[in-house]
């Protein structure tokens, strides 16, 4: 087992990618879970390490990175010193960073040894799961999805139509407080325009529909931030996926930022039961 943090690979956009990757034993298995963050997240954000360390020890490597465009930077990773970037962020910018990572992985040679049998999972948080949605949906090279709290509708966030929307569409820039770190965090009107763009590709219910691949929704049903309706759309467009409620557990299964434990929290550590035991289920 190997874990190397903080390498810095060239994003499509101009930007680039900072991953970490926990290298479990090639000898012990052939699988690769690739971990998507969310909203205002990042891929050191509270317990996402112990997560990782867990998994790579149970036998499956692990590739988290920040999306290019997530507001960290190859100095900083943690966080959001770059707002500009920030603010420049959209959905088909981190669809387009998944490619990148999944290009590294078929052909970087850290992951030679697993050879053309290597299993290839999908794993997002909030909207880091709609984004592996999408990609999953379209990319062979993915063969199974897991979803934690994830979103199951991109469009319905923009709030069209609503005083916001509108006062947004005009002056071009809104702010949205950040309760942690007290920023103010730009969001520029490229992020809707872009979506209407590229609407087809961002709709998250055409792609579970066309999932033909293993897929677990894990969700808590104390889910403030993303209510578990969402994971029941996202079970009733794919009839064969397995959906595990969580119960009490909230939209980060009772973690924190920063986590400073050694373990995980009660709920995250029953989510991740259920992610090993679907993973072993589905093996090859």
């Amino acid at each position: 087992m190997n874990t190397e943090k903080d390498l810095v690979i060239d994003g499509p956009n101009g930007k680039p990618i900072v991953m970490d990757i926990f290298l479990a034993n090639p000898q012990d298995t052939n699988k690769i879970l690739v971990f998507c963050h969310g909203y205002k997240g990042f891929k050191d954000w509270g317990p996402w390490n112990v997560l990782s360390d867990v998994l790579m020890r149970s036998g499956i490597t692990v590739v988290k990175f920040n999306f290019s465009f997530n507001g960290g930077t190859i100095e900083q990773p943690v966080d959001f010193p770059d707002l500009e970037a920030f603010g420049m962020n959209n959905y088909s910018k981190e669809l387009d960073d998944l490619e990148i990572i999944l290009d590294f992985i078929q052909n970087d040679i850290r992951f030679e040894s697993r050879g053309m049998s290597k299993q290839i999972i999908l794993m997002g948080h909030s909207r880091g799961g709609g984004i592996a949605c999408l990609k999953s949906a379209n990319d062979q090279r993915v063969d199974m999805l897991i979803t934690l709290a994830g979103v199951s509708d991109f469009e319905s966030r923009f709030n069209i139509g609503s005083e916001e929307f509108v006062n947004w569409k005009t002056e071009g820039i809104k702010f949205i407080l950040n309760g942690r770190t007290k920023q103010q965090m730009p969001h520029y009107f490229q992020f809707y325009e872009d979506f209407v763009k590229n609407s087809e590709k961002l709709n998250i219910q055409t792609a579970v529909k066309s999932l033909d691949k293993p897929y677990l929704i894990i969700h808590g049903n104390s889910d403030k931030a993303v209510d578990i309706k969402e994971a029941q759309n996202l079970k009733s467009w794919n009839p064969s996926a397995k959906l595990v409620v969580i119960e009490g557990a909230d939209h980060v299964f009772g973690s924190r930022h920063p986590w400073n434990e050694d373990h995980l929290s009660t709920h995250l550590q029953e989510a991740t039961n259920h992610i090993l035991s679907f993973i072993q289920t589905h093996d090859r």
